[in-house]
């Protein structure tokens, strides 16, 4: 990984040189746009309204526009700021870690000791540990200003950038002013559909489906070209669309609880089925089946066939 961005953290007195790394990246497909006609690569260029005339990147600068005037910014106005020259993670409180909500939540970075002496790192991340606290941060990147929560994974420092308290919307929704009644029954079977799917989250169980069908599909035409058949690529067959069913709460619920026991417990209900085979009282579910059956004996043993020993063993059944 390469860094970007070298600073310190700053908490009190206390000095803590860090380098800056992205700690996510984008795993998805690349593409581009083409002409459908020729496949002729679509490139956009960056062309001046008055003039005409294509500019090149190092000419283009920002400006603000309030409906009558326009203001230039250069790029030495903004580096003039005295937020842009910072280089400081500045601590600026300690709150407690729950306080903080993921939707406030931005990109992650990881922070890397850079000193000789990595002593301060630790004594930080060993503070942040021992009290389950999370430092609420300020700091300057890439030509903005950013409010982060700095805490600890896995023995690395990570800061998390976050959405400043204006930039997250109210959800005022009209619907979620009406009364809704929510009976005792419904809730019991929603509890148990979520005791069913309960389970310690592990994010290397779960894939990106959209990217590798993506993927596939890539891969098939490359291999067959446009004529590739994208129902038989991805094994479907028919229409196996089961939406368009209206279905009861309650009866979406119990849906959901059994189809969740099946996909959980397929392995241990097999044995179930066979266990009341044994019991008394699950003799008399075979009888069903004897009956149904009598026909077909009636038959054999009138036409004199082999079946007919199935009585002889009845009798002996009966005599013990």
């Amino acid at each position: 990984m390469r860094s970007i961005w070298k600073g310190a953290i700053t908490f009190g007195l206390v000095n803590v040189p860090v380098k800056l790394y992205s700690a996510t990246e984008d795993h998805d497909v690349s593409l581009h746009q083409v002409h459908d006609e020729d496949g002729g690569r679509i490139r956009y260029q960056r062309v001046c309204e008055i003039d005409g005339e294509v500019v090149e990147y190092q000419h283009i600068v920002k400006a603000y526009d309030d409906g009558d005037r326009t203001v230039i910014l250069t790029k030495d106005d903004i580096a003039s700021l005295p937020e842009e020259k910072s280089r400081e993670i500045e601590v600026v409180e300690f709150v407690p870690s729950d306080q903080v909500d993921p939707i406030m939540f931005e990109k992650s970075y990881y922070l890397e000791p850079d000193s000789s002496s990595p002593k301060a790192y630790a004594l930080l991340r060993k503070t942040l540990e021992t009290t389950d606290r999370t430092a609420i941060v300020q700091f300057a990147l890439r030509q903005k200003t950013r409010l982060g929560a700095l805490r600890v994974v896995d023995d690395v420092l990570v800061l998390q950038g976050l959405l400043w308290a204006d930039e997250i919307r109210e959800a005022n929704f009209p619907a979620l002013d009406e009364t809704t009644r929510v009976s005792s029954r419904e809730l019991d079977m929603a509890m148990s559909l979520v005791d069913q799917f309960s389970s310690d989250f592990e994010p290397e169980k779960f894939t990106d489906e959209y990217q590798e069908q993506l993927r596939t599909l890539i891969e098939a035409k490359l291999d067959q070209g446009d004529s590739v058949d994208t129902d038989e690529t991805f094994g479907r067959v028919g229409d196996e669309d089961e939406g368009g069913e209206v279905l009861d709460l309650m009866e979406a619920l119990r849906r959901s609880v059994d189809k969740s026991r099946g996909a959980k417990g397929g392995e241990k209900s097999a044995p179930a089925k066979k266990a009341p085979a044994k019991s008394a009282t699950a003799k008399k579910a075979p009888a069903k089946a004897t009956t149904a059956k009598k026909p077909a004996a009636a038959k054999s043993a009138s036409s004199g066939s082999s079946p007919a020993k199935k009585p002889a063993a009845r009798k002996s059944s009966k005599a013990s």
